[in-house]
């Protein structure tokens, strides 16, 4: 094989690997499952992740700085003549403090409370999610073809303003993971990472 074609084949293999790359993009964060279900009020989605908090943001957590993290949905109908129509689009958040007074970890989302005496327990508590509605019934067109754009991260834009200048990869706060899921024509969709 001459130069040139060995350089065409790599160009064609880093060609390949950003396009796989646009379709799932991961920074410290594994997407352990991730499916959807029709059911008769809409679509729910079923999502477990699996990550470790990053040492910088565990000692911030430490030291009474409470840690966020959202997750996304958006469900898109495919079009062939425009750009895709967005159907649905939805959002969680949790709320990760240390209360030092009680000794115990509280995670909070959308009013309710919950304490855990460590941060393995209150870390289970928000890496998935179990029967989450994220598109209405009405919202659902039996004769398209759609698809679900899900994000987990990390949600550093909620943390206070001094410790948001320099946030980065470098100093372990980068924890994310994205995923495109194809969903069939019963709106049903599932991708297994091992």
């Amino acid at each position: 094989m001459s130069a040139w074609q060995q350089r065409l084949c790599l160009l064609l293999l880093a060609l390949l690997l950003s396009l796989s790359a646009g379709l799932a993009s991961a920074d410290g964060v594994t997407l352990n499952q991730l499916s959807t279900a029709r059911g008769d009020d809409g679509l729910e989605l079923n999502f477990s992740t699996r990550f470790e908090l990053p040492r910088a943001a565990e000692d911030a957590l430490m030291k009474g700085v409470p840690i966020y993290f959202l997750a996304e949905a958006t469900v898109f109908r495919s079009r062939w003549y425009w750009r895709d129509a967005r159907s649905a689009r939805v959002s969680r958040s949790w709320r990760l403090a240390w209360q030092a007074l009680t000794r115990q970890y509280k995670v909070s989302t959308g009013g309710l409370n919950q304490s855990f005496t460590s941060l393995e327990e209150a870390l289970i508590s928000l890496r998935g999610v179990s029967g989450w509605r994220v598109a209405e019934a009405r919202e659902l067109d039996d004769g398209g073809s759609y698809y679900l754009e899900f994000s987990y991260r990390l949600d550093t834009s909620q943390l206070p303003r001094p410790m948001q200048i320099g946030l980065g990869s470098p100093q372990g706060w980068a924890l994310s993971v994205e995923r495109t899921l194809p969903l069939n024509p019963d709106f049903s969709g599932a991708a297994v990472t091992p």
